[in-house]
């Protein structure tokens, strides 16, 4: 596969639509769409799928988009955007890996939000544009086994995010898959396929999956819990 030349704003486009909705979010709407519209990373077929992710924000009132993105993201582990719970789930491992996720970004001069947790996708996705561009590539690639499978849960959902998490699948080196030909996400707290996540576990267990040096041994145990407004 040939590659994705990326600029910073390419991970931090991505990373505010992944975002929890809020209104600057769909205030920006006609500027989002021109920045897709004129991001040479993305391939034809991702800018059209992202546009079309833009029209699904404008075409939602406020309160709908953030049900919507609650029952997706934070109702289960198969469509979870925290990293590490795709890797750990709920061990003690994961207290140690977002600690030293924690430093690695510190290092690099960002400092989170209070409530902020590092493993968040969009938070990574912002760690991402501050690196060189293959740096960046080379570790959004350790991801993608996790992007690909978030991907394809979100895709059999019909939801509109399947888009914008695909859109990075392509800039991990990764095949996106079968996407929705045409999302919708009136079913997303459709409850969750109980075979399919006994299967996702089984996966993490035989192999598990690490990056950026997070998989050792934890001596923590620190619980970590999203805060985030649903109204």
């Amino acid at each position: 596969m040939f590659a994705v030349k990326t600029q910073p704003m390419t991970y931090r486009l991505l990373a505010s639509l992944l975002e929890y909705p809020e209104p600057a979010l769909i205030e920006a709407a006609d500027e989002i769409r021109a920045m897709v519209r004129s991001e040479r990373a993305f391939g034809a077929d991702v800018r059209e799928k992202l546009e079309r992710f833009v029209d699904y924000l404008g075409s939602r009132e406020l309160i709908a988009l953030q049900e919507n993105y609650v029952a997706l993201f934070d109702r289960g582990r198969a469509t979870s955007l925290h990293l590490f719970e795709h890797v750990h789930g709920e061990s003690r491992d994961r207290g140690q890996a977002m600690i030293d996720l924690m430093q690695v970004y510190e290092k690099h001069g960002m400092l989170l939000h209070s409530g902020q947790l590092p493993d968040y996708l969009p938070v990574f996705l912002e760690y991402l544009s501050m690196l060189d561009a293959s740096e960046a590539r080379s570790l959004l690639g350790e991801t993608s086994a996790i992007l690909q499978s978030i991907t394809a849960e979100l895709s059999k959902r019909n939801s509109h995010y399947a888009y914008v998490i695909g859109a990075l699948l392509p800039l991990a080196g990764a095949d996106e898959g079968r996407l929705p030909e045409s999302a919708h996400d009136d079913d997303a707290g459709a409850p969750h396929d109980k075979d399919h996540l006994r299967a996702l576990d089984d996966a993490w267990t035989e192999e598990p999956v690490r990056f950026m040096g997070a998989g050792q041994p934890a001596t923590a145990n620190v619980e970590f819990h999203p805060r985030r407004k649903t109204s």
